[in-house]
């Protein structure tokens, strides 16, 4: 039997437009309320790091759940300051003069790449109209994860500054510590992260006021050891209590939050039969190419296991603007539409209009009566300012 597309969402995926990201506010308000539980069980905080998830639309209900954001520098700051509320955390791995006048203006923490960004930047903090507790990001050396181009401590990283860098006295004045080197994965990978940071970094920390451990920790999905999570940080705090401790996963907020409604748009007669969406894997969904992974679609199966098998194409020119190969159990028409799944974190802050193709529209589904609202629809004048 096969399962309807709004007996898997309880949507009708038909009330937006399309192409468009639908985040399901109920989805998301489960994540929150986990993310929530973790905080109070652990002690440490939580920040949304605005890379990763950056639709201030939502901002209203997830700032009832988490203490602020984190922002990689004056843009995503401000906006965090000014539409989200709370704590401010912003690190760069540079910052110009110019943009450190407005992160000073929004920021309550701020992480330095390196002891010589410090130093140069450490006068402007201090004459600063507001207090802003500074730190560093540090590297642990200690690589995790399986894809290269995220793995911050890959040889030759510029991200953070490794213990054999730091010179005596290269701490003086800072009040924090950060390191971030997940991606997408479990506590037993904080744990032994943990353990690399505290051997290389431990006897600094009696000095400091706070620890950031970053993003990547995949909390909101449906295997990750969330006792192990609690157990390593309370077993840190305990022997550092007077650190505080910060969390800033962009993933988990919106892990399994949200969909990518497309539509066919053409059938192409090729070795693979290929149906060409009106979205785009280069300009709608960068990480299939860069990372790469195959998302989800619901009713899609790998090719060869259904009926139907075709490849999905993008509008651009780019060649290989492939999103994958999929089975169906009929065969797909023109005007029928495809629901990508897991479609909301570092998908519409990664966007570009390449090629002129517009954005997809934006659209959140009701917690309550299941009905479909688009916030924002994109079209000429998006892409034209962009350019000069």
């Amino acid at each position: 039997m096969t399962v309807s597309t709004y007996e898997v969402t309880g949507f009708d995926i038909h009330a937006c437009p399309s192409p468009a990201w639908v985040v399901d506010d109920a989805l998301l308000r489960r994540n929150l309320e986990l993310l929530a539980r973790v905080q109070r069980d652990s002690g440490a905080k939580i920040l949304l790091a605005l890379k990763g998830f950056a639709l201030w639309d939502c901002f209203p209900l997830i700032s009832r759940y988490l203490v602020g954001t984190t922002a990689s520098g004056q843009d995503e700051a401000r906006l965090g300051a000014e539409t989200f509320g709370g704590e401010v955390h912003v690190y760069s791995p540079a910052f110009t003069e110019t943009e450190m006048a407005v992160v000073l203006r929004y920021a309550d923490h701020l992480s330095f790449n390196s002891p010589g960004q410090w130093r140069r930047f450490r006068d402007t903090v201090a004459a600063a109209p507001r207090r802003v507790s500074c730190g560093l990001r540090v590297n642990p050396e200690h690589s995790t994860g399986a894809v290269p181009l995220y793995d911050p401590c890959a040889p030759g990283s510029r991200l953070g500054t490794r213990a054999a860098n730091l010179e005596p006295g290269g701490l003086d004045g800072l009040e924090g510590l950060h390191f971030h080197t997940l991606c997408e994965q479990n506590s037993d990978a904080l744990e032994a992260t943990l353990a690399a940071f505290e051997a290389k970094f431990g006897e600094h920390l009696g000095a400091m006021r706070w620890v950031n451990f970053g993003g990547g920790h995949h909390i909101t999905r449906d295997d990750y050891d969330i006792a192990r999570l609690l157990r390593v940080i309370g077993d840190f705090r305990a022997r550092y209590p007077h650190l505080e401790v910060y969390l800033e996963p962009g993933e988990a907020i919106a892990l399994n939050t949200g969909y990518l409604v497309a539509s066919v748009l053409d059938i192409v007669a090729t070795d693979v039969p290929t149906a060409i969406l009106d979205t785009s894997a280069t300009a709608h969904m960068p990480d299939v190419l860069e990372m790469p992974y195959r998302p989800e679609i619901i009713g899609g199966a790998m090719p060869g296991e259904k009926a139907h098998t075709y490849r999905l194409g993008g509008t651009t020119c780019l060649a290989g603007d492939v999103i994958g190969d999929w089975s169906f159990d009929a065969p797909l028409a023109i005007g029928d539409r495809l629901v990508f799944t897991d479609m909301a974190h570092y998908t519409m802050v990664k966007t570009t209009t390449f090629n002129g193709i517009r954005l997809p529209a934006i659209c959140r589904v009701s917690e309550q009566s299941r009905e479909v609202r688009t916030i924002r629809t994109f079209g000429y004048v998006d892409y034209m300012q962009r350019l000069s």
